[in-house]
C-alpha cells in the first residue's frame, strides 16, 4: 500500500501523502461513490480521474470512519467532507496526492521542482519576497513561496485572489529539507494569518498552512 505517511498535526489537524501506483479499478472497488461524487468524476479524464479517486481514498483512510462521507465541492469549487466540521484541502502532482484536514481553515500544495518557475516569479512574488530568495537554493526557495501562496489560496477558498496583492509571505531564510514561515491573506474584510510548514520530498516540495487562531497570534 503506497501510503507514504499519515501525520497528526497540532490543533487536531491531519496530513496524508499517497504515491499513486494503482489503476482506477483499485479505487473504484474500495470507494462506494455517492451520486453527487459520480457526477463530479464523470467530467474528469485521464490522469485527473486517478488523482481524484486516490485523494478520496486517502481522505477516507485519514478519517478513520467505517462508512465514508461524500467529498464534494462548494459553490466556489472548494472541496469539503459531507457531515464533518473539519476543513479539508487536496493537492496532487504527478505521482503524489496529499490531503490535509483540520478544525480551522487549512491549505496544502505539492509541486515537482521545475526550472520554468523562475520565468513567472515576478508574477506571484512581492519585491521583498523576491529579494529574500536564497542564491544557493533559489529554485527550492521559489517553490516554497509558490506552494505557500497556493496553500493560502486554497485555505481562503473563495477564488479571485491576486497572489502578489492579497497573499503575503513574510520573508524567511530557506532551510533545506524542512522549515516554516508565516503568511496572511488580506482582501476586503478578510484578514487571517497562517502558520506554514514546508519540506522537500525527493524532487517535490510540500507546503501546508493552518490558520492561526486570533487569541494565539503574537501582537
Amino acid at each position: 500500500m503506497p501510503l507514504i505517511f499519515h501525520r497528526n498535526l497540532k490543533s487536531e489537524g491531519e496530513l496524508g501523502l499517497w504515491r499513486i501506483q494503482e489503476e482506477e479499478a483499485f479505487f473504484l472497488e474500495k470507494l462506494d461513490l455517492f451520486p453527487r461524487e459520480e457526477l463530479l468524476l464523470v467530467n474528469l479524464k485521464g490522469r485527473r480521474r486517478l488523482e481524484w479517486l486516490a485523494s478520496r481514498w486517502l481522505l477516507h483512510l485519514m478519517s478513520g470512519r467505517k462508512v465514508r462521507g461524500a467529498c464534494l465541492k462548494d459553490e466556489f469549487g472548494k472541496p469539503y467532507l459531507d457531515n464533518s466540521f473539519f476543513e479539508i484541502s487536496i493537492s496532487h502532482s504527478r505521482e503524489f496526492v496529499v490531503v490535509m484536514a483540520g478544525p480551522q481553515p487549512v491549505g496544502i500544495d505539492i509541486q515537482k521542482l521545475v526550472g520554468k518557475i523562475e520565468s513567472i516569479s515576478h508574477k506571484f512574488l512581492r519585491p521583498e519576497e523576491l529579494e529574500s530568495l536564497s542564491q544557493q537554493d533559489r529554485l527550492e526557495h521559489l517553490h516554497v513561496y509558490w506552494g505557500a501562496k497556493e496553500a493560502l489560496y486554497k485555505a481562503y477558498g473563495r477564488r479571485q485572489l491576486d497572489f502578489r496583492e492579497h497573499i503575503h509571505i513574510e520573508p524567511f531564510e530557506f532551510n533545506l529539507r524542512v522549515g516554516s514561515c508565516t503568511g496572511w491573506v488580506r482582501k476586503e474584510d478578510f484578514n487571517e494569518t497562517f502558520e506554514l510548514r514546508y519540506e522537500q520530498i525527493g524532487e517535490y516540495i510540500l507546503v501546508y498552512g493552518i490558520q492561526i487562531e486570533e487569541d494565539k497570534r503574537i501582537a
